[in-house]
């Protein structure tokens, strides 16, 4: 059984779970990182020198971090989520980093901002200008799934994975967002997927 360290929480966790979950993978998920520490331990840190989660080892000893390399390892090893074609897998990989470049950076310091800092402590000017900057990623999703079903063609892919798990976000600490009917559209279908629901939907904002 392969084994994933990292607390359910932390929105890389929730993108290599979701996808064991799609893959239908038995998996022993660890919880280290934030509150649960041991990131720093020699052991951990042989596995993953970051010191961050998640890290996947399987049974031969094999490790693997960053959660978007662990996906896509994860489904071209086991079969599924990763598209045929050569230029819908290459949207796919470009949707996932996408989100590391934009999207991520945008959002987090509003989750920080908001779930992580205490009232008195908030920084409302860095909480707006992550809102809009979210917005904005959120808006070229919008034009893109105007487009396409998915983001990286007609079907479900790791593509969508990433940048679900950060609209999620989105959608919870930014009520008042602007009205993106292609990306509603869109994360009803995710938020139907079983696995989606398990390994994202369910965890709390924390």
């Amino acid at each position: 059984m392969i084994k994933m360290w990292g607390r359910n929480t932390s929105s890389n966790v929730q993108k290599a779970m979701w996808a064991v979950g799609e893959l239908k993978l038995p998996c022993e998920r660890i919880d280290v990182g934030g509150a649960f520490g041991k990131t720093k331990d020699p052991s951990y840190l042989a596995m993953n020198p970051n010191s961050l989660v998640p890290t996947l080892e399987e049974e031969d000893g094999f490790s693997l971090w960053e959660s978007n390399s662990v996906v896509r390892y994860l489904a071209a090893k086991h079969g599924g989520l990763e598209p045929k074609d050569a230029k819908v897998r290459a949207k796919a990989h470009q949707w996932m980093d996408w989100q590391l470049s934009v999207i991520g950076p945008a959002i987090t310091p509003v989750f920080w901002g908001l779930i992580r800092t205490p009232p008195e402590k908030r920084d409302p000017a860095a909480i707006a200008a992550g809102k809009q900057k979210t917005g904005d990623a959120v808006k070229m999703l919008d034009e893109r799934l105007g487009k396409a079903a998915y983001l990286a063609g007609d079907a479900f892919s790791y593509g969508d994975i990433p940048a679900a798990v950060m609209v999620r976000r989105y959608r919870d600490l930014v009520p008042e967002r602007p009205s993106f009917k292609h990306v509603e559209r869109w994360f009803a279908a995710i938020a139907a997927r079983p696995a989606f629901d398990e390994h994202v939907t369910k965890i709390p904002l924390v």
